[in-house]
């Protein structure tokens, strides 16, 4: 799987991409309000259009490391710190990372979903933002994309959620994908499947979401 990269041109990212994973990681600091943002408080006036430029490079399903049993550490800590039982915790996380996309990779306007061996792109245009005000009083913003291709077997819509309210390079992010209406995925809550980049290990992802 890692060497197939159809159309993107993807191999010459791979090369840098560690390095890239780390930029992505350790990038300009947060600002206080993007801070607030990444934690669901914002004035939706802070709220800036974004490119898909934010979520360039190659990224990878954290679903597996669900299901290996991987993420149990990170589901443990959220259970001391909720309340919740880790029973009910591996439930939502498996409903919420569901997905069969095993890697996503992003250059130039164009989307690639590896699905196995097989592969589908699209070139993506920007459809605006949603706000979305959520029951727990937190809110998020959704960007969203379509595809421009109709012959495309890749998702007609895209939605990102990242933490992030403005221009910012994604350093992970949900993702809802769907073919009905950005409507109809706005109103997804249970499925948001989670990517990080490829590059990371299992052993970095898994530190990246304790200390999160």
């Amino acid at each position: 799987m890692k060497n197939v990269f159809y159309i993107l041109g993807l191999g010459a990212l791979l090369s840098s991409s560690h390095a890239m994973a780390h930029a992505h990681h350790h990038g300009k600091p947060l600002t206080e309000v993007e801070q607030k943002a990444s934690e669901g408080v914002f004035d939706n006036s802070n709220v800036k259009d974004r490119s898909l430029s934010d979520w360039e490079g190659i990224w990878q399903s954290v679903n597996p490391y669900l299901l290996d049993g991987d993420l149990t550490p990170v589901l443990e800590q959220k259970a001391k710190k909720t309340g919740k039982s880790l029973a009910d915790l591996q439930a939502y996380y498996k409903a919420g990372y569901a997905t069969d996309v095993d890697m996503i990779g992003i250059e130039n306007n164009v989307m690639e979903f590896h699905v196995g061996k097989q592969v589908n792109s699209c070139e993506y245009a920007y459809a605006g933002y949603k706000i979305l005000n959520y029951t727990s009083g937190k809110k998020g913003v959704r960007y969203l994309f379509e595809c421009q291709d109709a012959a495309s077997k890749a998702p007609k819509y895209v939605q990102f959620s990242d933490h992030i309210i403005g221009p910012r390079k994604s350093s992970h992010y949900h993702i809802f994908m769907g073919n009905d209406s950005q409507a109809a995925l706005l109103k997804e809550m249970d499925n948001w499947p989670t990517f990080y980049p490829y590059n990371m290990t299992k052993a970095q992802v898994v530190d990246e979401m304790l200390h999160h």
